[in-house]
């Protein structure tokens, strides 16, 4: 019966088997480790708040209780309770009179608190051997503990209950959950120590449960979150893997108990078998002759006469020799002292083995926490409650002994649970009541940004109503979305031939590129760039400078590339607001993105650039064209696909271009063929047309941005203001106290934290929890595992509103280009860039189901686009070559 640190850490790992077993599908149902799951998905965080009652049910009596939980800043807990008893007759009669006679006790308490009138919330304790489905149904598999009650056994003891009570009709209460008794042990402790995730009891019989990770629960749904295991740990061996440290004396046991070959590790270890085993013991010892000179007495032979409750008082400290001759000699013996510290011996030996072995599984527990949870060291709780743990005078210290010595890297708190059959079935209803409160909240602020097909459809219609007025000469003037015309007239035939420059001009850097294209076989495209970094004092001096810096870049790569003296022709990507006349002129309506080079605004940018190469005098380039980023992206897409005939854009920010009729654009002159228009489309609803569908949170990150009032659509779709978006959702739950337990964190408050790229990660389907909360950490938020679920719903819902509004615009578009045609039935491709678009799990699968759903007249592909600003601009400018050869020919 010594079992060596060796054993104990065997034994840990076969547990840990054990368990694994019970938590997988295949494995289960041959397990003997049950794990059971108890639909209880998280313990208190001390917000706790309301009156509540519970039933406890597990032997002859059972309570009711009263339990008031408050939490006003001084977490405290009132109780009130009755014993009522339940007569031998009715342990034997039929369910539906047993029900009945609870649903009285019921009554009678609630009359003698006059809280009849409330519908009061209750946990049901109900002690017996369940199949738990939901928080708030529990199958009965067998009766125990001398119950028989008919037809109960394969029904859901909760409706039978709300059947007994339905039928009086004098009181209504909501039946929240049904626990056991286990797991109410870890919810007591788990209201004043929030570490606290497992709970264990060692008394009459012995079980434990704790948090699992939802992920490794194969037989429930779901993978987010956690949820507490009762483990049934009593039958742990009762497949044979204990057999090689099982004695002589345990297989006595077991053969003589109620339910042989059956709970054989709770045999080793619990309250009703320990006193027991020590009798075998002594008995044995009597008949070699080790022991009371050989004498046997027929108090000795007769089983349970040596009970429990000896062992601790003869363990005691001080009078333990002399509690062990009162005893032995009640038995009828004459013990020598000898026969009495012997008889100390063998109780210390039985009651360190069975306190040895609870420490090994409890460490194979604990450790899978810590494996769960990813941790160097594991800082960690466990209520307990029993008998044993509680009355013996060293098991408590002996088992915390064993557990450190298994696990040394974890620091682990011993709580003893006070009532966690009573208190504990009332603490799992108020969390289950939190949660579904705390859920109705949000979800009733996260209403607002979910939005119905008739909202969608409704936003389709008013960005074709905007189109139509910025198309229009007399509306264009006071248009929000301004359509403005690009003068490229044609995408990519695929004859295009030639090598052209490129310059990239949007933000801080600047990119020269050679974009060689090719026809025929040959047909692709091949590139060269270089980029170029424009100092601050550059962007903020006089526009000569910035052009003559612009020049010098180019003289450098033109000589990187050993292309001196070739005079070429030139796209100019120049990504700020512009009004063009022409292909290749553009006039700089205004200066964005910390660009403040004085002398440009309201000047054609194609001329600075030719005059500063003037200034040069080193070489003669033919600008041929000033594009706008997304025209470009669609003009990269449609040299690979000829039915691409709209682009868009969806990172920082966010826009679109289409073909649009020639007739339909009244601001140029000409009614024949098309031309590709710049909506613009970020500007959409800056005339107030979207404000019925835009929240608070809109609002908030509106005013606190650079250009409060303008950009608003882009403000609720583009990259740059969806993390905004969604911190200002959390600091709005984190003051209702919805979110991380209702404490605003300094990095909260701070703007930009939430870059888009943590969206895009929190929301990707492989990223375990763990990872979400890492990266809250890396935020410096403490988040729990509840928090982190509540974080990437939000992430969630925002992300999806953008993708749905950006699929709105886009339906508005194709649908203007099929009426246009006068087709039934249109197929078109969209050229799509920008960081949102490309890295986000799940925005482009929504904006294309979007798309589809508002538009079923049309089939649309989507097309990555691969450098719209670069190769887009060498694109537009070979096409442009290729019409003005056409023409001069």
């Amino acid at each position: 019966m010594r079992l060596s640190e060796e054993t104990l850490q065997e034994v840990s790992q076969r547990f840990g088997k054990e368990m694994e077993k019970g938590l997988g599908a295949d494995t289960n149902p041959t397990a003997s480790v049950k794990m059971l799951p108890t639909f209880v998905r998280s313990t208190p965080d001390g917000t706790e708040d309301g009156d509540f009652l519970a039933l406890d049910l597990g032997g002859t009596n059972f309570r009711v209780l009263r339990v008031k939980v408050s939490d006003n800043g001084l977490q405290k807990v009132e109780m009130e309770n009755q014993i009522y008893a339940i007569p031998e007759e009715l342990m034997r009669g039929s369910g539906v009179q047993l029900f009945d006679h609870i649903a009285e006790c019921l009554a009678n308490f609630m009359d003698k608190l006059n809280i009849k009138d409330k519908k009061l919330p209750l946990g049901f304790t109900f002690s017996f051997p369940c199949h738990q489905t939901k928080l708030d149904e529990s199958i009965l598999v067998t009766w125990t503990k001398g119950f028989k009650c008919s037809s109960v056994e394969g029904k859901d003891v909760v409706s039978m209950l709300r059947k007994s009570i339905k039928k009086r009709g004098d009181f209504d209460i909501d039946i929240v959950a049904v626990v056991n008794d286990t797991v109410g042990t870890m919810m007591t402790c788990g209201y004043d120590d929030h570490n606290c995730e497992v709970g264990l009891i060692v008394g009459t019989g012995t079980n434990a449960c704790y948090m699992e990770e939802m992920r490794h629960i194969d037989l429930v749904e779901g993978d987010e979150g956690r949820m507490c295991i009762n483990m049934e740990w009593g039958a742990f061996g009762d497949d044979g893997v204990l057999k090689d440290i099982r004695t002589e004396f345990d297989h006595e046991i077991d053969m003589g108990s109620l339910n042989p070959g059956k709970q054989l590790f709770e045999k080793m270890i619990s309250g009703m078998y320990m006193g027991e085993l020590v009798r075998l013991i002594l008995v044995k010892m009597a008949k070699e002759g080790l022991l009371f000179g050989g004498r046997l007495t027929p108090d000795l032979l007769t089983t349970g006469h040596f009970e429990t409750r000896y062992i601790s008082a003869i363990e005691k400290e001080k009078e333990g020799l002399q509690k062990a001759h009162e005893i032995l000699s009640k038995l009828g013996l004459e013990p020598s002292h000898e026969d009495c510290v012997a008889t100390l011996r063998i109780c210390q030996i039985v009651s360190t083995r069975s306190a040895n072995l609870c420490g090994a599984t409890l460490a194979a527990v604990l450790r899978r926490i810590k494996d769960n949870k990813g941790v160097e060291r594991l800082r960690s709780t466990v209520g307990v409650d029993g008998s044993v743990y509680k009355k013996h005078p060293h098991f408590a210290r002996r088992l915390h002994k064993t557990v450190r010595k298994l696990l040394p890297d974890c620091e682990i708190r011993f709580v003893r649970s006070e009532d966690g059959s009573g208190k504990g079935a009332a603490m799992v209803t108020a969390v289950a009541y939190r949660l579904a409160a705390q859920h109705q909240a949000r979800q009733k602020i996260l209403e607002a940004l979910k939005l119905s097909h008739e909202q969608l459809l409704e936003v389709k219609q008013r960005m074709r109503m905007e189109m139509e007025k910025g198309l229009g000469k007399e509306t264009h003037a006071e248009a929000a979305v301004k359509m403005l015309p690009t003068y490229v007239c044609s995408t990519p035939d695929g004859t295009e031939k030639g090598d052209f420059l490129a310059l990239d001009l949007g933000g801080t850097n600047f990119r020269v590129l050679l974009v060689r294209v090719r026809n025929g076989m040959r047909r692709g495209v091949e590139m060269h760039n270089k980029i170029y970094s424009i100092p601050v004092e550059i962007m903020q001096g006089t526009g000569e400078e910035l052009f003559d810096h612009i020049v010098h870049c180019i003289s450098d790569f033109l000589e990187y590339m050993g292309m001196k003296g070739v005079s070429l022709p030139l796209g100019f990507t120049f990504s700020f607001p512009c009004q063009q006349t022409s292909l290749d002129e553009g006039i700089l309506l205004k200066w964005t993105k910390g660009f403040k080079a004085t002398g440009c605004e309201g000047e054609d940018v194609v001329n600075l650039l030719k005059e500063a190469i003037h200034r040069r005098e080193e070489f003669d380039l033919d600008v041929v064209a000033v594009v706008n980023d997304t025209v470009g992206t669609m003009m990269t897409c449609g040299y690979e696909d000829p039915y691409c005939e709209v682009g868009l854009i969806v990172g920082t920010g966010s826009n679109a271009c289409y073909m649009e009729e020639m007739r339909n654009v009244e601001l140029v002159e000409g009614e024949e063929g098309r031309m590709c228009i710049n909506m613009e489309w970020g500007a959409f609803g800056d005339n107030g047309c979207l404000d019925d569908i835009r929240t608070e949170f809109d609002l908030a990150v509106d005013e606190l941005s650079l250009n409060p009032g303008k950009q608003r659509f882009e403000k609720m779709i583009s990259g740059m203001y969806l993390g905004e978006i969604v911190r200002n959702i959390l600091i709005d739950f984190t003051k209702r106290g919805l979110l991380f337990r209702g404490r605003i964190s300094e990095r909260l408050k701070t703007r930009g934290i939430f870059e888009t790229k943590f969206l895009s990660q929190i929301e990707s389907d492989c990223l375990a929890l763990l990872q979400v909360r890492s990266i809250l950490q890396h935020l410096g938020l403490e988040s729990t595992c509840d928090d982190s679920i509540i974080v990437k719903e939000v992430c969630a819902v925002v992300a999806r509103r953008a993708a749905q509004l950006c699929g709105a615009g886009m339906a508005a578009v194709v649908d203007k280009i099929r009426e246009n045609r006068s087709l039934d039935f249109l197929k078109v491709t969209v050229g799509v860039d920008g960081t949102l678009y490309k890295l986000h799990p799940h925005f482009s699968t929504v904006m294309h189901e979007t798309v589809k759903r508002l538009s079923p007249k049309c089939e649309v592909t989507f097309l990555q686009s691969e450098d719209g600003s670069g190769k887009g601009a060498a694109l537009i400018t070979a096409v442009a070559c290729r019409i003005r050869e056409a023409g001069q020919r």
